[in-house]
C-alpha cells in the first residue's frame, strides 16, 4: 500500500476523472499534500493534535467474554473512543490542516452516517473554517442526532433530495458545489474514494490506525501479528488505514461489506465521483442503488485500492446481512458492554458466523460508537 504515483493508479483502478474545472484543484491538492507529508513540521503538528485532541493512541481492548464464547482471541481496536466517536476525525484533521496550509477558508464534505460530517464540522470549528456538509435526505432523517451535532458546531447541513437521497447523491451534490468554490474551499473527502490524490491521501491519514494496532498487537500477542485483520468496508477508509499496518505481514485481511452495497463482491468496473473502481451497476451500466442498514455503508462502490488488493489476492471481501448486523450489535453489547456503530457491527457479524479456526487471533477495528444509531435500533430490535 504505497504511493500510487502521478497517475493515482492502483493497478487498473483509481485515476482522476473530473470536470476540467477541477483538474487544477486536484493537482494543487496533490502537490500540497506531497509537500506537507514530507514536512516533519506538518507531521508533528498532526501527531500532536491526534494525541492531545483526538485522544490517540486508541486502546486495543481484549473482548474476553466474546473470545471465550467463540474460541478465538478477539482484540478490538477502539476507534469508537476517538473524539467525535469514530475514525473519521483522523483523516479530517489531516485534510483541515492541509486546507489551512493552502490558504483555504472553507471545507466542503459529504456524509452518510453523519460521522464524517461531524468530524468535518469539528475540525472547521477548531481551525476557524466554514463548513458545508451535504447529506442525503433519508440519512438526515435516520441520523438526526448527528445532524444536530453538525449544526451545533456551526456547519451548514444541506439535505440532498435527488436520486436515492443517500450517500451517493450527497457526494454528487458536494462535488458539484465544489466546482464553484474551489478557489476558497477544499473538498474534504470522507473515504478512500474520489479523484486522485484522495484515495491515497485519506489512506495515509488513516494509517495511524494500522500502525498503532501493529505496535499494540506486538505487545499483546505471542506471535506479534494476528491471524486475521477484519474491518467493515463501504468506501473503505477505516479498513484501508487498518490494512496499511499489516499488509506486509502474514495476517489475512478481510473487508466486510453490506449485502446490499457490496462493490468489491458484486460490482463491475466503472467510473463514479471522479474515480475508476468497482460499482453496483445495472445491465445498461447505470449505477444501481445500494442498501444497508448502516447509512455509512449505503454506497454502491468501494475504494480503488481495495479492488487492487482483492485482485492481488492480498485481501478478501465478504458480505453480511442486516439481520446478522443487528445480532452482532446486541451480542457485543451484552458480552462486552460496548454498543458499536451499525457500520462496525458488519465486521463483527462476519466473525460471529463461527467460520474462523479455533484458537485464531483476530484484530477487529471497531470504527465507531453506536450512539448515533440508538433511535434506529429502538425501532428495529
Amino acid at each position: 500500500m504505497g504511493d500510487p504515483g502521478p497517475l493515482g493508479r492502483f493497478g487498473e483502478y483509481g485515476g482522476r476523472y473530473v470536470p476540467e474545472s477541477l483538474v487544477g484543484a486536484c493537482r494543487e491538492i496533490e502537490e500540497a499534500f506531497r509537500d506537507a507529508w514530507a514536512d516533519p513540521a506538518f507531521r508533528n503538528q498532526l501527531a500532536g493534535l491526534l494525541a492531545t485532541y483526538v485522544g490517540r493512541p486508541t486502546p486495543l481492548t481484549p473482548a474476553l467474554r466474546l473470545s471465550a464464547e467463540l474460541g478465538v482471541t478477539l482484540l478490538l481496536k477502539r476507534e469508537d473512543l476517538a473524539h467525535t466517536g469514530s475514525h473519521k476525525i483522523n483523516n479530517v484533521l489531516g485534510q483541515a490542516l492541509l486546507a489551512k496550509r493552502m490558504g483555504r477558508t472553507a471545507l466542503v464534505a459529504e456524509t452518510g452516517a453523519g460521522q464524517h460530517g461531524v468530524a468535518t464540522a469539528t475540525a472547521a470549528a477548531l481551525f476557524g473554517l466554514r463548513a458545508t456538509v451535504f447529506m442525503g435526505e433519508r440519512d438526515v432523517e435516520r441520523q438526526a442526532l448527528n445532524v444536530f451535532r453538525m449544526r451545533m458546531l456551526g456547519a451548514e447541513v444541506v439535505p440532498v433530495r435527488t436520486g436515492s437521497r443517500t450517500l451517493k447523491d450527497a457526494t454528487s451534490e458536494a462535488m458539484r458545489h465544489w466546482v464553484g468554490v474551489a478557489d476558497e474551499a477544499m473538498y474534504c473527502m470522507g473515504s478512500v474514494l474520489g479523484p486522485s490524490p484522495y484515495p491515497w491521501m485519506v489512506r495515509e491519514f488513516q494509517r495511524v490506525i494500522g500502525d498503532e494496532a501493529r505496535r499494540q498487537c506486538a505487545t499483546e500477542l505471542p506471535a506479534a501479528v494476528p491471524d486475521y485483520v477484519v474491518a467493515c468496508v463501504g468506501g473503505g477508509s477505516n479498513a484501508a488505514g487498518t490494512f496499511a499496518g499489516f499488509v506486509d505481514t502474514g495476517a489475512q485481511l478481510v473487508g466486510v461489506e453490506a449485502e446490499g452495497g457490496a462493490g468489491a463482491t458484486d460490482g463491475s468496473p466503472g467510473i463514479l465521483h471522479g474515480v475508476r473502481s468497482m460499482f453496483l451497476q445495472d445491465d445498461d451500466g447505470q449505477v444501481a442503488e445500494a442498501h444497508s442498514i448502516a447509512a455509512g455503508l449505503d454506497y454502491p462502490g468501494i475504494g480503488p485500492e481495495h479492488v487492487h488488493l482483492r485482485d492481488l489476492g492480498r485481501a478478501r471481501y465478504v458480505t453480511v446481512s442486516d439481520a446478522e448486523v443487528l445480532e452482532a450489535v446486541v451480542r457485543l453489547a451484552r458480552t462486552e458492554g460496548i454498543v458499536a456503530a451499525l457500520e462496525s457491527a458488519h465486521a463483527l457479524a462476519w466473525i460471529l458466523r463461527g467460520e474462523l479456526p479455533a484458537g485464531s487471533t483476530v484484530l477487529l477495528t471497531l470504527s465507531g460508537r453506536g450512539d448515533k444509531d440508538i433511535s434506529a435500533l429502538r425501532e428495529l430490535l
